[in-house]
């Protein structure tokens, strides 16, 4: 009897247990679902995180390979215009000079005069086109040097419209180990030189270059009449500009007010190069 009586009163204390054992099973296989789970949406998200990062880089890289190209292109293009300046217009010209000599000769002295500040001038002419086909010409930059081409461009600028064109450089000079992007740099300072020339009316023109430890900085300004940050037009010059100087990570900076002239800082550090 007695044992019957403790029988009967175990027999829902082992019940209890196997709930409880049934219970801590199905939590456990609950957590380790929601690992599962966890675990799945985080590599997920990784591999989409991923594929976006790669997604983006190779963007990046072909707009870099397409600025590249379009560099490239446009060079060559400079390059042929100088040849065709130098060896088309150039030889026209020096022509033209060398029969206005002959002819001064044969003309009596009333129109001599004329003849002899017509032939100054196409002397004059052919000597600015030939200035002109160098700087055209990446080869000629990069065998004069970066400071003599700047300087070179001024003085040809001067003699053209501007009672002053200087370059002031302070630092000592750190020269470019990457051709390329002294040849894009350059590139820039002529395009700004091209708009002073078209719009501002400037009279005078400066360039500062300051090499300092880690980076070059180039301002380049006019006192012309300046422009309406917000309201002018970008046209593919400013925007030539400020494309290749993100071609070689430069810092790009262009200002300008009404009645104060334009400024455009550069800003390149040579650990990019």
């Amino acid at each position: 009897m007695n044992n019957r009586l403790i029988y009967i009163f175990q027999e829902p204390m082992v019940s209890t247990a196997a709930e409880r054992y049934l219970l801590i099973y199905m939590i456990g296989v609950l957590v380790i679902v929601t690992a599962l789970v966890i675990l799945f949406f985080i590599v997920f998200q990784k591999r989409k995180n991923k594929l976006l990062i790669d997604k983006i880089k190779q963007q990046q890289a072909f707009e870099e390979e397409l600025s590249n190209a379009q560099t490239e292109i446009q060079e060559q293009t400079l390059k042929n215009i100088g040849w065709e300046l130098h060896d088309n217009v150039g030889q026209l010209l020096a022509a033209a000079s060398m029969q206005m000599n002959i002819l001064k000769t044969q003309v009596s002295d009333e129109v001599k005069e004329n003849f002899t500040e017509a032939a100054s001038t196409v002397k004059q002419s052919l000597k600015e086109v030939r200035m002109l086909s160098r700087s055209l010409n990446n080869e000629v930059v990069l065998n004069i040097g970066f400071e003599q081409s700047i300087e070179n461009e001024l003085n040809r600028l001067k003699k053209l419209k501007f009672a002053t064109a200087e370059l002031h450089v302070k630092g000592e000079i750190v020269p470019f180990k990457n051709t390329k992007h002294e040849i894009i740099i350059f590139r820039i300072l002529q395009e700004f030189f091209s708009n002073t020339v078209k719009y501002s009316q400037a009279k005078n023109l400066l360039v500062k270059l300051n090499y300092l430890e880690d980076k070059l900085i180039i301002v380049a300004s006019d006192d012309g009449k300046g422009f309406d940050m917000e309201t002018v037009q970008k046209g593919s010059g400013l925007l030539n500009m400020k494309s290749r100087a993100k071609l070689i990570n430069t810092q790009y900076n262009l200002t300008s007010k009404i009645g104060e002239g334009v400024i455009l800082e550069l800003k390149y550090p040579y650990k990019h190069e």
